[in-house]
């Protein structure tokens, strides 16, 4: 019977939300949209998991809108999200629909100014779309607001925000909003933590999940590139030539592991010649939503990024996804790829692999049940360019630390450590204890294998630290 549903307000929502569905585009409900939002309206508690590019924001923000039309007031609905760039999209994406309403909607995320969010909370939103973290602030710094007559908790990328690192924001966050709501989850990913998320919403819980055996999208082309782990950059920015071979215009996402690894491939790529931008958590926040904005409008072709920008974040025209780095965990692959071939688009996700990622591939493509192809590019150009890309990156990383980014960081490790209610300097001198055991059990090993290998012990004789 659902299958046959072909308008939204075949779904029960309102002919006027129907109106703003069109007027963006969205001519008809996808799969999850048909199954959850009919749910949603009869009041349950719901939750989704389907493929990334599925439709998902709209699948709870519609009902959230047409419940809000009945009776308006603030604060009606809170949406937690993992990242301040996906907070700022699903608002977004709120705003556009709402707008006949005049909604009026807060993004609560950090890296922005707390007086001026607590003024706007203060002025009851009827949409509070936040990170869990800065919320928690808010709660436990002020009282100028108040959660408790919300109707709906959304927790979007909800795998994400309970798998452990937001449980004490979470918990004050809880401890703030009423029992008798409607709680809301979705994710792309959310099957290895069903059992908790299950426990977060009602006994009577409608879940709906994608019965698909691929986990990525059929539009999607995955293929990986081996290559030596010393010369990554330079089959990297091969990799990027080669396909600029055969589409000149396109957009690309490339995905690596850390901050710092970030920041310095993005001024690697610029002195090369490749203009680009990064988003990454070092970043200030105002830097952050202009490089997001210079790169959704086709202004710079290249994003350079961590797994920040991994979740929900719609950018329909990037056509490759590039992994510098695989992620350790295959769900955030799967996000990752996602980013591409979105909304019935094709796209291409080429992963750079070295020997030791063999076995990561591979429980990669069990997981998303596809086998990577090979992606060829030219091995003599490699060798060509990769005495320039070592010696661009080093002079980029000696730039780098003459600016304040390692000094910003280790200001923002002790504000977390204050935050937990830790003394820093103790950790501190903890964490360099630890780094010296560390290195003399390095210099202990090295010593035994190169007796082992009867070579010369002169190179592990200094054990000064």
């Amino acid at each position: 019977m659902e299958d046959e549903k072909k308008s939204f307000t075949d779904l029960g929502l309102s002919a006027w939300i129907a109106r703003q569905c069109d007027l963006i585009g969205v001519k008809n409900p996808t799969p999850i949209q048909k199954n959850c939002i009919p749910h949603i309206i009869k009041g349950g508690d719901c939750i989704g998991c389907a493929k990334t590019g599925s439709g998902k924001t709209l699948a709870f923000a519609l009902p959230i809108l047409n419940k809000l039309c009945e009776d308006p007031y603030g604060i009606f609905a809170l949406v937690l999200t993992p990242t301040r760039e996906l907070a700022y999209q699903i608002a977004d994406q709120f705003n556009v629909i709402g707008k006949t309403l005049s909604l009026r909607t807060s993004v609560i995320v950090g890296g922005m100014d707390m007086m001026i969010q607590s003024q706007e909370l203060s002025r009851k939103p009827h949409i509070v779309v936040a990170t869990p973290g800065r919320l928690a602030d808010h709660l436990e710094s002020c009282d100028t607001f108040s959660l408790k007559r919300i109707k709906f908790l959304v927790l979007d990328e909800a795998d994400r925000l309970l798998e452990g690192r937001f449980d004490h924001q979470l918990k004050t966050i809880f401890e703030s909003i009423p029992e008798k709501r409607q709680t809301l989850l979705f994710s792309a990913t959310l099957s290895d933590s069903l059992d908790r998320v299950k426990a977060i919403a009602d006994e009577k819980v409608f879940i709906w999940s994608a019965s698909n055996e691929v986990a990525t999208v059929d539009q999607l082309k995955q293929s990986y590139v081996l290559c030596p782990p010393l010369v990554r950059d330079g089959y990297l920015i091969e990799t990027i030539r080669t396909f600029r071979s055969q589409d000149e215009n396109g957009s690309i996402m490339i995905f690596t592991d850390t901050c710092k690894n970030c920041q310095l491939l993005s001024m690697t790529l610029n002195e090369v010649g490749f203009e680009n931008v990064a988003l990454h958590a070092m970043a200030k926040q105002k830097e952050r939503l202009a490089a997001l904005a210079k790169f959704k409008s086709n202004v710079v072709k290249i994003l350079i990024a961590t797994d920040v920008a991994s979740r929900g974040l719609d950018i329909p025209a990037v056509q490759l996804v590039l992994n510098h780095i695989l992620p350790n965990v295959p769900k955030e692959y799967i996000h990752r790829v996602g980013r591409t071939a979105r909304a019935g688009r094709e796209g291409l996700a080429v992963s750079l692999i070295t020997p030791h990622d063999i076995k990561l591939l591979h429980a990669i493509e069990e997981a998303i049940n596809t086998k990577l192809t090979e992606y060829k590019v030219d091995d003599k150009e490699v060798s060509k360019i990769v005495t320039q890309v070592s010696v661009t990156k080093r002079e980029a990383e000696i730039r780098l630390d003459e600016t304040d980014y390692f000094e910003r960081k280790a200001i923002n490790k002790r504000k977390k450590l204050i935050l937990e209610g830790k003394d820093p300097d103790e950790e501190e001198a903890l964490a360099e204890k630890r780094m010296k055991l560390k290195r003399k059990l390095a210099r202990k090993q090295a010593k035994e294998a190169a007796k082992n290998r009867k070579v010369p012990l002169k190179s592990f004789d200094d054990d000064s630290d």
